[in-house]
């Protein structure tokens, strides 16, 4: 008797959670605009240190000399020296790597995991990524426009493939992913397995700094036009930032 009461009662957490999920995967349905301006690919800058300057100086280091930012303008921002810029500009056509390596800058991004897969292989970029072994917060997907394929070729894509067909069961798709993600948490299996249910464009975030060349290295390959399109999404917002807080040793490092 006691274990058909306690078989009951589980029924009865099972017809209840079941019931509770149908109305999230009718609310998922109605809020699917919202989950596409949610889970957008972002990049934040944390924070940066150095300037060009900083480059100069660090070359110039060997010589014992330094160098100061003219500020010979009493209404504009300090502007680097010529000598300073056409320094900058031998030290990338040469390949002198070492004095960017001084200056240093930190992102949050927000993409799909397939991106975050991607970007991790790059080299000398530190990187600390949410886990769902420890949270089991609402997963958010991306929603991608789809490409068509492109024959005789191993990577890459074509032009847009409108379907609407192919929208719906995507979509239908990941509130069925959603919705056996949250079975088995409710299910009691814990977070760091439940999440194997999750696909591969289940939005991810993670902290990613390094320095002025490594940021470099990075987006010479990945802002190529036979790269990823969603990958190339976020080295362009890095390239976008690292030009603002860098714009000579940027310019000469990109001008591959």
């Amino acid at each position: 008797m006691v274990v058909d009461k306690k078989n009951e009662q589980q029924k009865m957490l099972d017809i209840s959670f079941e019931q509770s999920v149908l109305a999230k995967k009718e609310r998922s349905r109605m809020n699917i605009k919202t989950i596409k301006e949610k889970s957008k690919i972002e990049v934040t800058l944390i924070n940066s240190m150095g300037n060009d300057l900083t480059v100069a100086n660090a070359a110039r280091v060997s010589f014992g000399k330094t160098s100061n930012m003219d500020n010979s303008d009493p209404w504009g921002p300090p502007v680097l020296l010529e000598k300073d810029a056409k320094l900058i500009s031998y030290l990338a056509k040469h390949k002198h790597m070492s004095p960017f390596g001084h200056c240093f800058a930190s992102f949050h991004i927000k993409a799909p995991i397939f991106v975050a897969r991607q970007l991790v292989k790059h080299k000398f970029l530190r990187w600390n990524e949410i886990s769902r072994r420890y949270v089991n917060d609402e997963p958010e997907f991306y929603i991608p426009e789809f490409r068509k394929a492109v024959k005789n070729k191993k990577q890459g894509s074509g032009e847009l493939l409108n379907s609407e067909r192919l929208k719906v069961r995507f979509e239908r798709e990941m509130v069925s992913a959603a919705h056996s993600y949250h079975y088995l948490l409710h299910q009691g299996v814990c977070p760091e397995q439940a999440r194997m249910v999750l696909p591969q464009n289940t939005m991810t975030e993670w902290y990613w700094s390094g320095s002025l060349d490594a940021f470099s290295d990075m987006c010479i390959l990945r802002c190529k036009p036979d790269t990823q399109a969603e990958t190339r999404q976020v080295a362009d917002k890095i390239s976008k930032e690292m030009i603002t807080i860098f714009p000579v040793s940027w310019s000469e490092l990109q001008d591959d």
